[in-house]
């Protein structure tokens, strides 16, 4: 049976600090930074999908938490790449299992990377048909991931057509302070108007002058360039 260690020991041997050095900018771990205080040893993103890819059949809820756990932030994304197979692949009872444990671990999904891997893969599926009020819990939390956590669920909605909770949590973080959750909402914006432009523009018409800038720009970056231009100078 797989360890914690074994995957550890995996990620260490790919590890390289030039990428580390990269990855930490990248990932703001700098003092100031809404990473500070993370530490990164320097795996590739696509080295830690194949660590992944070798442990996640034998390394036990248990082991995969205690990666979670960990203070390098490339064993978190990995425990997060297994948890996502697991999910996936895994029967009800360990799905359910999977939601309850990254709910109760979010102060450890704490950048941006790591909750796009998980929450549209694990929090969203899972709510898919079921009650979704946890989200209103997660929009209205102190927490910056939590936030994004709550909107980015919402991907798996828009892929069954259903944009009722993407709006309603648009206009709940309508004014976040914070930049990444005003991007994560204008990236589920635009993910809605990819399947449904109408649905987009009725929403935003009645809000885009309100709206942040990033926000904006990132609902309407698929827009024809006239139309973008008559958004970003509010004349429509």
């Amino acid at each position: 049976m797989a360890t914690s260690v074994d995957v550890r020991r995996d990620l260490a041997s790919r590890a390289d600090p030039r990428r580390a050095e990269s990855s930490s900018r990248f990932l703001q771990m700098v003092p100031g930074g809404y990473g500070e205080g993370d530490r990164a040893i320097g795996v590739s993103v696509p080295d830690q999908r194949t660590v992944a890819g070798r442990y996640w059949r034998d390394l036990s809820l248990a082991e995969t938490t205690t990666l979670l756990h960990s203070d390098v932030h490339e064993e978190r994304l990995t425990s997060l790449l297994i948890l996502v197979r697991k999910f996936t692949r895994g029967p009800e009872q360990e799905r359910g299992e999977i939601y309850r444990l990254v709910l109760a671990n979010t102060d450890r999904i704490n950048n941006w990377d790591l909750v796009d891997s998980s929450a549209p893969y694990i929090i969203g599926p899972w709510l898919v048909d079921k009650e979704r009020g946890v989200l209103d819990g997660l929009a209205g939390s102190d927490l910056v991931w939590d936030r994004r956590i709550a909107i980015m669920a919402t991907f798996a909605f828009i892929k069954a057509d259903d944009f009722h909770w993407t709006f309603r949590l648009s206009d709940r973080l309508l004014h976040d302070p914070h930049d990444l959750v005003r991007k994560a909402v204008g990236w589920m914006l635009r993910e809605v108007g990819n399947r449904d432009r109408a649905a987009e523009e009725e929403f935003l018409l009645r809000r885009y002058h309100a709206m942040p800038r990033v926000m904006l720009r990132y609902a309407i970056e698929k827009f024809e360039p006239q139309r973008r231009r008559e958004y970003l100078s509010g004349t429509l």
